[in-house]
């Protein structure tokens, strides 16, 4: 049986290309006069997507050509952004051909291809012979998008080694949208080096046809911080990598990934194989959750099990682990919005509308906290905020601090530079109970993590409403091996911290004892008298300062000229002076945490250090009212 033939001119694109754009469909089956057609671009309008054209007018518009006939115009679908009808005005013959053109018939401006790189990117023409809009399976033209001119070159590397270990080093070559790409002119030659780099070597790397190479077995000789160099030879522009802190010996690994995020590219349940693989390799990211939303109206039962599935085929460890999550909301400032995290595969969704799952203390009893992780998130954002009355030590180890919505750390006018704002029809900054500093300082314990872009389910609103946005965050995990089991177990004990998206490394101890951990004087009685705490910072940018705080205010605070501070600050005051004493069965207490600020406006906050003051002269606890 003869097939229609669908063909695209050009074949292939560069992403970002602005051209004319010809589809051709030479037709198999005669056409009668008053055929509807329906031609889908496949395109939601976002900067990302294939420019979506016009109907009218000299510059990117979209017409059809007909053998012997004038340029025949289009009807947008009103509702559907890059959807266009048409009536055929005659009749085809089997093997006429019908032209859709996409650009601009007289003057050099044309049609922007979309910015990623696509194998196959289809476009979809519907036809019905009868005129009556009843369209069956689509005829598919495509166009391989592939990455455009060489702009970028990054380098993913650990971001802590121990001296004379070896590790690798992927080195991407990425057009000015991210992709990679092997689209540079002939000759082009990457100078590769980094400080103390030996005499005897001179690294010289030819762009691949890949876009990206591996380096092995690399290692630094003397501890310190490095930053891998590549330079352009032909351009004689220079890139840097994110620091590498070298120290003389660590058993841990820094490792950075997101708990709560989305991907403007790949949307999480229709392409969970694309999302996942873009977050691993476009994104580096080391670890991940999936976060949809527990409702039915956004994962369905059929969805969430092909999540699952992917969740379970990318988990790798040393490469990239993975966890089943999703979002559960709950009842404003006594509930508020959380990121559930499975420790294991093949868990069903908690579904609110069940009566089993239908508030937080139901879940808690039926899960061991082994299982289960609850990450409060947006605690300070009205409607989703949380005001820590119910905080439960067991499933809530870590709470999201910042977002691209904005940081619950404190208020606006305590000094938060990345308020919530989103005017009257967007989030509102809640209570000031529900920042984080205010859940410390009543005698919560929990480390710092951050949330990346999302706009699905009930946020989806706040973005069309123009709320405010930031960068993405990343939280970084301090771990003895990279696998899913250490990682959680690295989770429960507060072992990290988070950033506005700058893969920033920071770290402190008190009395020996890092972040997340808790200490007291029973142990330690000197931490009554003296806290000795020794940090470091080390930026992707110039550093501006080091805060450190001591229950929620700062105490002292580090001036910095350079991308690395080293530093060691005694607090003298007597602990029994300072501890705050809180309503729960704890003791008095005192918490310390770190505040690193770089002067392109990215921040870390390192999660805290708790002291007990377990001395037999304590201040008296008051008498609950």
């Amino acid at each position: 049986m003869r097939r229609s033939i669908c063909s695209s001119e050009p074949p292939v694109a560069r992403a970002g290309d602005v051209a004319n754009w010809k589809f051709t469909f030479t037709t198999a089956q005669a056409l009668p006069k008053g055929t509807r057609g329906r031609f889908d671009l496949m395109s939601r309008g976002r900067r990302i997507d294939w420019e979506i054209p016009l109907t009218k007018g000299n510059a990117n518009v979209i017409w059809i050509d007909l053998e012997g006939q004038k340029p025949l115009a289009l009807q947008a679908l009103k509702d559907h952004p890059g959807v266009f009808e048409f009536t055929l005005p005659i009749d085809l013959k089997s093997g006429d051909c019908l032209s859709i053109s996409i650009g601009s018939p007289s003057s050099q401006t044309g049609n922007r291809c979309q910015t990623h790189t696509q194998r196959k990117r289809h476009f979809a023409l519907y036809l019905d012979p009868k005129g009556k809009g009843d369209f069956k399976e689509p005829e598919l033209f495509h166009v391989d998008v592939r990455g455009g001119p060489l702009d970028q070159l990054r380098v993913i590397a650990p971001s802590l080694v121990s001296r004379n270990k070896r590790f690798d080093v992927i080195v991407r070559f990425e057009d000015a949208y991210g992709n990679l790409t092997s689209c540079a002119p002939e000759g082009t030659l990457i100078d590769l080096s980094y400080e103390h780099l030996r005499e005897n070597l001179n690294w010289k790397l030819f762009v691949p046809e890949t876009g990206f190479i591996a380096l092995p077995n690399l290692y630094f000789n003397e501890p310190g911080v490095y930053r891998i160099q590549l330079k352009n030879l032909l351009s004689s522009r220079s890139f840097l990598s994110p620091p590498i802190r070298c120290v003389p010996e660590t058993d841990y690994q820094l490792y950075w990934g997101l708990f709560r995020g989305e991907s403007s590219r790949y949307d999480t349940l229709s392409q969970a194989e694309g999302f996942l693989r873009h977050m691993r390799d476009e994104k580096s990211l080391q670890f991940l959750s999936t976060s949809p939303f527990e409702g039915e109206e956004e994962t369905g039962s059929d969805q969430w099990k092909i999540l699952s599935n992917q969740v379970i085929e990318f988990n790798e460890d040393e490469r990239f682990t993975v966890w089943s999550g999703f979002q559960w909301q709950g009842e404003t400032g006594g509930e508020g919005v959380r990121q559930m995290m499975y420790a294991k595969d093949s868990k069903g969704l908690l579904r609110k509308k069940d009566s089993k799952n239908s508030s937080l203390k139901k879940i808690y009893k039926a899960y061991s906290s082994k299982d289960l992780l609850s990450i409060p998130c947006l605690t300070l954002a009205k409607p989703f905020a949380f005001d820590f009355k119910e905080f439960d030590p067991q499933f809530e180890k870590v709470v999201e601090i910042y977002s691209s919505w904005g940081s619950s750390e404190c208020t606006a006018r305590e000094g938060n530079p990345f308020p919530f704002q989103g005017g009257k029809k967007g989030m509102q900054e809640a209570s000031s109970e529900c920042s984080l500093i205010s859940a410390l300082n009543r005698g919560c314990r929990f480390g710092f993590v951050a949330g990346g872009w999302d706009h699905r389910g009930p946020y989806k609103p706040f973005q069309e409403a123009g709320q405010k946005e930031y960068t993405p965050g990343l939280t970084a995990v301090l771990v003895k091996e990279h696998s899913r089991a250490a990682l959680f177990e690295a989770l429960q004990n507060r072992f990290c911290y988070a950033t506005t998206g700058a893969k920033i490394v920071l770290g402190f101890t008190i009395a020996g004892q890092g972040m997340g951990l808790e200490l007291g004087t029973k142990e330690k009685p000197g931490l009554e008298y003296n806290r000795q705490i020794v940090g470091y910072a080390v930026g992707t940018d110039t550093l501006q300062n080091v805060e450190i705080l001591r229950n929620g205010k700062v105490i002292h605070t580090i001036q910095a000229s350079s991308d690395r501070l080293d530093f060691t600050f005694d607090d003298s005051e007597s602990l029994s002076k300072i501890a705050l004493i809180s309503r729960e069965e704890v003791p008095p207490f005192a918490y310390y945490y770190l505040r690193v600020r770089q002067k392109d406006g990215h921040m870390a906050w390192g999660s805290p250090i708790w002291i007990d003051l377990n001395h037999p002269q304590t201040p008296k606890r008051p008498k609950k009212k």
